[in-house]
């Protein structure tokens, strides 16, 4: 995995899974997935050896909605 730069995550991504807002991009070989906090924990393992990126804004969560990203 890199530490490539890419541009914050806005409220008009929206997680590949259930379509909720994206706070992880997932830079994949072939492209990318966007995912919410939850589907991000739920795959991490699946995409952790794949990703070229991952670009987590979880900690978002806490700031923009008093919410745990756990």
């Amino acid at each position: 995995m890199t530490t490539t730069t890419t541009s914050p995550l806005t409220a008009a991504d929206r997680c590949d899974r259930c379509g909720a807002q994206a706070y992880v991009r997932v830079m994949l070989p072939g492209g990318e997935l966007l995912f919410c906090a939850h589907h991000a924990r739920r795959h991490a393992s699946a995409f952790a050896d794949v990703a070229l990126h991952v670009q987590d804004e979880t900690d978002r969560l806490m700031e923009e909605h008093g919410a745990s990203a756990r």
